[in-house]
């Protein structure tokens, strides 16, 4: 990717090495049994901050101090590579959304090493990226990649293309996309959430395919090789192959980010196209 001429963001929060308060359990109630119990209140319309109190966990009486990401004291090729995709991203949906008459608010992207907190929990490293709708932050272990990689996708667009997708997530979340998600969810059978939660999934990963197309038109940032390394990634992570290689067997009623050639059809329409009314935002329905 060409990045050199790109600006960085401003909204990237540095915690890598900062680590949790003493007072965070990891292991049982809290840790990834809180976040799912945290994320499944808010897919069932619950709201969260009493599921909490009634564990215990209130965040305001275990959160860390806010710690905006300060400025590294050597050069940082971690923070500058995320700081620059993430204003990439912050340019081409503040343009879109001025277009529609709309203003833009653009989430914060939070660096971790381990495990961290957010409003949605507590999470490990082995959850993965996510975003928090509740704080409206991506949340990110770097390491994540090398995982990426041993599924057989690598390099920077690679990368790049798993933060548009949960930047999609926050694009989601201001068109009022979640909310629906999770009322529909609450109605559901767990079949019927988890064909919900894939078309969510797929939408993010088209809005991905949205972000490329507009910041390579504008700044050229794509260069011989990238769309096959963000097309590599889409692939790797689709829950049939991810399935095959964990468990042996694939069980599609138990799909909840899309089958592999699913998320690389839908981040490709919306790569092609470059115009968001093909990702199909206002169909998310029973």
């Amino acid at each position: 990717m060409r990045l050199e001429r790109s600006r960085r963001s401003e909204h990237v929060e540095d915690r890598r090495g900062m680590g949790l308060p003493r007072s965070v359990r990891i292991g049982g109630a809290g840790g990834i049994g809180l976040l799912l119990l945290v994320v499944l209140a808010v897919a069932l319309g619950v709201d969260p901050s009493a599921v909490l109190e009634q564990m215990g966990e209130s965040p305001s009486a275990t959160a860390p101090s806010e710690q905006p990401g300060g400025t590294a004291t050597a050069p940082d090729s971690v923070r500058n590579f995320v700081s620059a995709v993430l204003a990439e991203t912050e340019d081409v949906w503040s343009e879109v959304f001025r277009s529609a008459g709309r203003t833009y608010d653009p989430p914060r992207l939070v660096l971790f090493t381990g495990a961290v907190e957010s409003a949605c929990g507590i999470a490990q490293s082995a959850v993965g990226p996510f975003y928090c709708p509740l704080d409206r932050k991506v949340y990110l272990d770097y390491g994540f990649f090398k995982d990426l990689e041993r599924l057989g996708a690598s390099g920077d667009f690679a990368e790049a293309y798993v933060i548009a997708h949960e930047v999609g997530h926050h694009v989601q979340t201001l068109l009022g996309v979640t909310e629906r998600l999770h009322s529909l969810q609450a109605k559901g059978s767990p079949e019927e959430r988890n064909a919900l939660s894939v078309r969510f999934e797929l939408q993010a990963d088209c809005l991905a395919g949205i972000w490329a197309h507009r910041a390579d038109r504008a700044r050229q940032i794509l260069e011989a090789g990238d769309v096959e390394e963000g097309l590599n990634a889409a692939s790797a992570v689709g829950d049939d192959r991810i399935q095959r290689r964990t468990r042996g067997q694939v069980v599609p009623d138990s799909f909840t980010h899309g089958s592999s050639a699913q998320r690389t059809h839908w981040f490709s329409r919306g790569l092609r196209s470059g115009e968001p009314g093909v990702c199909d935002m206002s169909s998310l329905s029973p």
